[in-house]
């Protein structure tokens, strides 16, 4: 459930990079075949539609009137796309076991760089964090997504 865990974080700071990540994957055959995801998201016209509407948050994110992230509407986003990602990672008989981690995981994820990202702004300001944060989102995000699988039971 490892990858599940990894993959739901990257949801708080990033609400579209999980399923840009798991829609990427399944279009490229990384994920096993029954991994429950919906057929639709690797669609490479859906999966490239995902990854630019992430690619879009990313940038909409140093602007000074972006909402912050533990608004409502932002906490019901994150919690969504961190359960479908953390479902693409979990075995057949334990994926609500990961839907509900997976999203458990989001929601405190967003309020911990939600502090981390405050603090760090008042030193370094606006852009320059939300590029490092971009950047270990997209690592982790990778990490998860290429770890290897673990053996079957």
């Amino acid at each position: 459930m490892l990858r599940s865990i990894l993959i739901a974080a990257t949801a708080g700071a990033r609400a579209l990079t999980p399923l840009a990540a798991v829609a990427n994957a399944a279009r490229a055959r990384q994920l096993p075949a029954d991994s429950g995801i919906p057929p639709l998201l690797a669609n490479p016209l859906i999966a490239t539609g995902i990854l630019a509407i992430a690619g879009g948050e990313m940038a909409g994110d140093k602007m000074k009137s972006a909402p912050d992230r533990i608004i409502a509407p932002g906490l019901v986003g994150r919690t969504l796309t961190g359960a479908v990602a953390a479902m693409a990672f979990a075995p057949k008989d334990r994926r609500v076991t990961a839907a509900a981690l997976g999203a458990a995981t989001a929601i405190v994820s967003s309020f911990v760089t939600f502090r981390a990202r405050q603090w760090a702004m008042r030193r370094w300001g606006q852009t320059a964090t939300g590029a490092v944060e971009d950047a270990i989102v997209l690592g982790i995000a990778t990490l998860a997504v290429r770890a290897p699988l673990p053996a079957a039971r």
